[in-house]
């Protein structure tokens, strides 16, 4: 990965204005009174390294970010609950700048005492956020002296404040994005090898690109979840009622003949746990890939196939992962993920494997495995993550390099 600059490169703050674009995209919930509040600050919580040391180096910082997908100006996609709840986390106060453009804008940020931080409102009320139009760029560009992107969850979308900005003031990389660059970078982009994959959830063709990029980078490609019945559709195995996309067997063909050829190996279950119906703990067994009941279902890997998928992490240096095993969301399905994610947590904390994942389900279920502080980095990127992971260009992130 190309070098950037990090908030450490920057110059002297005192009496400048810096512009760090965020991640305030947060969930909402109906607070006591009825009025919206934060109902996860995950996001929040990620923000706070990078607005902190900026205000302590005595910058005044006005945070950009979208929130929601308003259509113009719409007050239940209003920034201002989030700042207030940016305030509690940051722990100082928080101003609110309801536009984030125009003179109105400007004259409240540059008010601001030095060392202050303000929430400018959703940079999605104005259609030239999204188009990333040049003169809704420049307008932006007016209220600041530097650019700070620290939004790497929307740093494959190529919009005014996470892409344009970045042409038009000295850009750097905030806290959170520098940790994700430079954890992608020893995942996949130099990582010490050998190097497993593991990559799981409901559908190939949503992975499709996924997996035709990782099989040319990855030693073991280990595939779980509903995809995996795909792959054992397409070698000619009868997966009864599982969930899979007959469709694709040329595809599935077509990325374990690439993955041949590369030297990649395709670990697939041999053993698998199916029921007749799915629901939390449902009748089911333990069967061969072999002796799947026209009337069953695959829900998990199987306890053989975990304990295989085990022993080749222990041979690996690298893991990246992407994606449930199994119906990992209702017992007794998400024993193999739990399984899998407690061995490599502690091959991480043993000090043999690097571990990095990403992706909605993957934090979630990272999570209910009890794993999430024993993995070298969870991304809290959804589609930013898995862009990376098809190997394509991140235009947030192709704009911080130099």
């Amino acid at each position: 990965m190309a070098g950037f600059r990090t908030i450490d490169d920057m110059p002297a703050l005192v009496g400048k204005t810096v512009l760090v674009r965020a991640d305030l995209n947060v969930p909402m919930a109906d607070g006591p009174d009825g009025q919206k509040i934060v109902g996860d600050t995950t996001r929040l919580r990620a923000a706070v390294a990078t607005i902190a040391a900026l205000a302590d180096a005595g910058a005044r910082v006005g945070v950009l970010s979208h929130f929601g997908r308003p259509k113009g100006r719409d007050a239940r996609n209003s920034l201002q609950p989030v700042a207030a709840a940016l305030a509690g986390v940051l722990g100082r106060d928080v101003a609110f700048i309801p536009d984030c453009v125009g003179e109105a804008a400007a004259a409240a940020l540059a008010a601001l005492p030095g060392g202050s931080v303000a929430v400018l409102e959703n940079t999605r009320f104005h259609a030239g956020e999204e188009a990333n139009d040049p003169a809704f760029v420049t307008e932006l560009a007016r209220l600041g002296d530097y650019y700070v992107n620290d939004a790497f969850s929307a740093a494959h979308r190529a919009h005014a404040s996470t892409e344009g900005l970045a042409h038009h003031l000295p850009a750097f990389a905030g806290r959170t994005m520098e940790a994700e660059l430079k954890a992608l970078q020893a995942a996949l982009g130099s990582p010490k090898r050998p190097v497993a994959a593991v990559v799981g959830g409901a559908k190939v063709s949503s992975k499709i690109d996924v997996l035709t990029n990782l099989v040319g980078k990855v030693d073991h490609l280990m595939i779980g979840g509903g995809m995996a019945n795909t792959f054992l559709a397409a070698r000619g195995i009868d997966v009864g009622q599982s969930l899979c996309e007959h469709d694709l067997k040329d595809t599935a063909l077509a990325i374990m003949a690439r993955a041949e050829a590369a030297g990649c190996t395709i670990h697939l279950p041999y053993d698998v746990v199916v029921a007749k119906e799915f629901k939390a703990h449902a009748q089911n067994r333990v069967a061969n890939i072999h002796d799947i009941a026209a009337d069953e279902m695959v829900l998990d890997i199987g306890p053989a196939a975990v304990e295989a998928l085990a022993d080749a992490l222990k041979t690996c240096a690298t893991c990246v992962w992407n994606g449930p095993l199994g119906a990992f969301e209702i017992a007794p399905f998400d024993a193999a993920t739990v399984a899998l994610a407690r061995t490599a947590a502690a091959l991480t904390q043993g000090g043999t494997l690097l571990t990095v994942a990403g992706g909605g389900d993957t934090v979630a279920a990272l999570a209910h495995a009890g794993v999430t502080q024993d993995f070298s980095f969870i991304s809290t990127a959804g589609g930013a993550f898995l862009e990376w992971m098809e190997g394509k260009a991140l235009p947030g992130v192709v704009a911080l390099q130099h």
